[in-house]
């Protein structure tokens, strides 16, 4: 079973994202903010994958993806945004991402992605996955 973090400030969008991916079998824990990220990842190393928000208040999600993939490399890297990146901005982002997913997303696209490809996919070839 895959572990999931999933860090988003918009309590909304992290619970439903969470609900929808344990119901699918994954293992999830949320983290409302990148400090709370990074507290959890202190105390439970073994993810497979985080799912990042970009747009956060204090430490926003490309600041904690760097962070993240610094201390953690093991640990794909899924960001989420209404803003697009492109798949330059992501490689020069130096966030370590996988992939980019833009909101609003299909949670299927998603749980496939997770399922199928995360564990395959580096950091120099990430994905733009559709929405």
């Amino acid at each position: 079973m895959e572990r999931i973090l999933i860090v988003d400030d918009e309590h909304g969008q992290r619970r439903s994202l969470a609900i929808a991916l344990k119901f699918e079998g994954f293992d999830v824990t949320e983290a409302a903010s990148s400090e709370e990220a990074i507290e959890v990842l202190e105390t439970t190393r073994s993810f497979d994958a985080a799912l990042v928000d970009v747009v956060m208040p204090g430490m926003n999600g490309l600041e904690l993806a760097r962070q993240v993939h610094s201390d953690h490399p093991r640990i794909k890297i899924v960001l989420i945004s209404a803003y697009h990146l492109s798949r330059r901005q992501l490689m020069l982002s130096g966030t370590g991402a996988v992939a980019f997913l833009p909101k609003p997303y299909r949670m299927s696209r998603l749980v496939s992605f997770l399922r199928e490809r995360v564990a395959s996919l580096e950091p120099s070839h990430p994905e733009i996955l559709e929405a």
